[in-house]
């Protein structure tokens, strides 16, 4: 058997038995190939073409069983593989932490926020940082900026330690353990964060593939706005005069506006919409 037929396959089976996408990939397809490549050893952005070499009994009894362990234990294929990417950029990932999926990472890549970030910036945050994906991509898209990074999670953070090791980035990303802005040093031209927003009911909705995560980073109360709420009312003290916070809230927009009607808040264009992901000026915050 191929490559190319293992990876057809597996997307069969993956479909079959109704496994959950979400964390990496969005369909059995890309699913499968990234199972298949990485368990035999093949860079992902392999030409698809070139998969017509027959792979040894071996190589495909490793990628039934690796398929198996994705089927049946219902993990995250990230946590099997210890690798996600987002944008492009290879992060280490293990249950320590969120798999990264940020749509903030949407809006760096394609500049979105540069009209309203002081071409002067120097200072950024990322708070609930995870395992370092935003902060390590604030810190490859803006080199000028000197970034603190933090989580109430420590586990997290040794995570977001071998990610900010492996692209070289210990001299411009600070970690620290904090909840909230417990540790944060001076005002920020610059505050992103993707945190805990997950309503109850959504989360006890969610399937097996995301209940393995860490409910720390996913849940965030009745409305999904408990740590939002606190993150709103102290950003200020943490801000520059012309400084912006970047604020994930997924598909928590109505109980957004429900909990802050006067706020005035400018969504952010991504591939999940306009109301996922907001900047909010410290001017907003304050008003």
């Amino acid at each position: 058997m191929t490559p190319a037929q293992l990876i057809a396959k597996c997307a069969g089976e993956l479909d079959q038995a109704q496994v959950s996408f979400g964390q990496g990939t969005l369909q059995a397809a890309d699913e499968a190939a990234w199972l298949v490549l990485y368990t035999l050893g093949i860079p992902l952005d392999v030409d698809s073409d070139t998969l017509t070499d027959e792979v040894s009994p071996e190589a495909e009894l490793a990628v039934q069983n690796m398929l198996n362990q994705r089927i049946h234990a219902r993990q995250p294929l990230a946590y099997l593989t210890q690798e996600a990417w987002l944008q492009g950029v290879s992060f280490h990932v293990d249950q320590r932490c969120l798999i990264p999926r940020s749509l903030i990472a949407e809006v760096l890549a394609e500049g979105s926020i540069d009209a309203w970030l002081n071409p002067q910036a120097s200072t950024a945050l990322d708070l609930c940082t995870g395992g370092g994906s935003l902060a390590v991509l604030v810190a490859l898209a803006y080199p000028q900026l000197q970034v603190q990074a933090s989580d109430i999670s420590a586990d997290a953070l040794a995570v977001a330690a071998i990610n900010i090791e492996r692209h070289g980035l210990q001299d411009r990303i600070h970690l620290s353990l904090s909840d909230g802005f417990q540790t944060t040093q001076g005002e920020m031209d610059l505050i992103v964060c993707n945190p805990p927003y997950v309503n109850t009911h959504s989360m006890a909705l969610l399937p097996p593939e995301f209940q393995a995560e860490p409910r720390l980073a996913l849940a965030g109360g009745t409305d999904g706005m408990d740590f939002i709420r606190q993150l709103l009312l102290e950003a200020p003290q943490y801000m520059k005069d012309d400084g912006i916070l970047v604020l994930e809230i997924g598909h928590e927009y109505e109980h957004f506006i429900t909990a802050f009607p006067q706020l005035e808040v400018i969504g952010l264009s991504t591939s999940a919409g306009d109301a996922q992901v907001l900047l909010i000026s410290k001017a907003a915050l304050l008003a």
